[in-house]
């Protein structure tokens, strides 16, 4: 499974502001930015990018997921923190 793939599933399934998606062989991190996540659990956040991926998963075309989910506002208090 491709990187372009998995970025391309999230975009046509989510109103992302911004997605970065890392990773090899069947192991991936996730980085989702959106005002969909704001007021959401952290589990209802998860849950939300595992949805339209559940497919590639249950294929075991990706074994390993890491999700960061960030609104808008932490995404650019958290990447100034990051280029420190």
């Amino acid at each position: 499974m491709e990187i372009s793939e998995i970025k391309q599933i999230l975009e046509n399934a989510l109103d992302l502001d911004e997605v970065i998606v890392k990773g090899e062989g069947s192991h991936y991190e996730v980085i989702a930015v959106s005002t969909i996540f704001d007021g959401m659990s952290r589990v209802k956040k998860q849950q939300t990018i595992y949805g339209p991926l559940m497919d590639r998963i249950a294929a075991n075309d990706i074994h390993a997921l890491s999700i960061k989910t960030y609104t808008p506002e932490e995404w650019m208090r958290d990447k100034k923190l990051m280029s420190l």
